[in-house]
C-alpha cells in the first residue's frame, strides 16, 4: 500500500494534482484507491465527477445533536464509525471519504482525530491512498498527514507561494512526521517559468505541471476531469512522473 499526500497554499493546483494522480492510477489499473478530501473547502468529489458524500463533520454534528438516535448496544464511537463507513462514496476502482467543514465556530480537532483513526483502519483495504490536504499548514500541525510515503507540495512560481512551500517543508521536519519523500511541483497556470531558476527553492523541482487548456475548460464548466483525454499535457506529465516513482 502506497500513501500519497498533496499539500500547498490555496490556489496552487493542489486538488487538480491529487485528481490527476488518481486518474492516472485508475487508468493504469493501480487500484483499489482510497481518495480522501481532508480540505474543509472540499472540491475533490467535483473534480472526480462523483456525488459529494456526507462529510465527517456533518456526521459528527448530527450524532452530537441527536444522541438519542444512537441504537442500543452501540456506544458513540462505534456508531460514528458505522456512519462514516456508510458515508463513503464508492465508485469503480476508488472510494471517496470527505472531511467537510463546520457551519459555524468550532474545532476540527475531534474530526481530525476521527479521520486519522479511520484512515489507519481503512487504508489496509486499498493499494493506494491519495490524500488531498487542507491548504496551508494547519493539517500538518493536526498530524492528519503524519504517515505518508510521498508528499507532493504544489506551488506557483512566485515568492509568496514558494515561501509557503518552504514553511510546509520546515513544518514536516519540526513535527517529525513519518513522510518518506517530499517533492515540489510547480504549477505554471498559464505563466511562463523564468529562464533562471529561483535561488530560494525549498527543494528541487520534481516536475512542472504545464497549463492545460482542456483541464482549464473542464474545471470552469464543472465537468470534472475523469473524462480528460489521454493527450492532455497535464495528465501525461503527472502520470509520467508518478510512473517513475512506482518503478523505483
Amino acid at each position: 500500500m502506497i500513501r500519497i499526500g498533496v499539500a500547498g497554499k490555496g490556489g496552487t493546483g493542489k486538488t487538480t494534482l491529487a485528481t490527476l494522480i488518481i486518474i492516472g492510477l485508475l487508468r493504469n489499473n493501480h487500484k483499489p484507491i482510497l481518495a480522501i478530501d481532508a480540505d474543509p473547502n472540499s472540491n475533490l468529489a467535483e473534480t472526480l465527477g462523483v456525488p459529494a458524500p456526507r462529510s465527517l463533520v456533518e456526521i459528527v454534528d448530527e450524532v452530537t445533536k441527536n444522541k438519542d438516535s444512537i441504537p442500543s448496544g452501540l456506544d458513540k464511537v462505534q456508531y460514528l464509525e458505522f456512519q462514516i463507513r456508510e458515508a463513503i462514496t464508492e465508485d469503480e476502482g476508488f472510494d471517496l471519504l470527505v472531511m467537510g467543514k463546520t457551519e459555524g465556530p468550532g474545532c476540527y480537532c475531534y474530526c481530525n482525530h476521527l479521520l486519522r483513526e479511520h484512515m489507519e483502519k481503512l487504508q489496509q483495504n486499498y493499494s493506494f491512498v491519495v490524500l488531498d490536504n487542507e491548504a496551508g499548514l494547519e493539517h500538518l500541525s493536526r498530524r492528519t498527514s503524519r504517515q505518508l510515503d510521498i508528499l507532493f507540495i504544489t506551488a506557483l512560481p512566485d515568492r509568496v507561494s514558494l515561501l509557503s512551500a518552504q514553511r510546509i517543508c520546515e513544518m514536516t521536519k519540526k513535527l517529525e512526521l513519518e513522510i518518506g519523500e517530499i517533492k515540489l511541483v510547480l504549477n505554471e497556470y498559464g505563466k511562463h517559468l523564468p529562464e533562471s531558476p529561483y535561488s530560494s527553492l525549498p527543494l528541487p523541482v520534481f516536475f512542472t505541471l504545464p497549463f492545460d487548456d482542456e483541464v482549464w475548460k473542464r474545471s470552469c464548466s464543472g465537468k470534472g476531469l475523469m473524462e480528460l483525454s489521454e493527450n492532455s499535457s497535464a495528465y501525461q506529465t503527472v502520470w509520467n512522473n508518478i510512473e517513475k516513482i512506482l518503478r523505483t
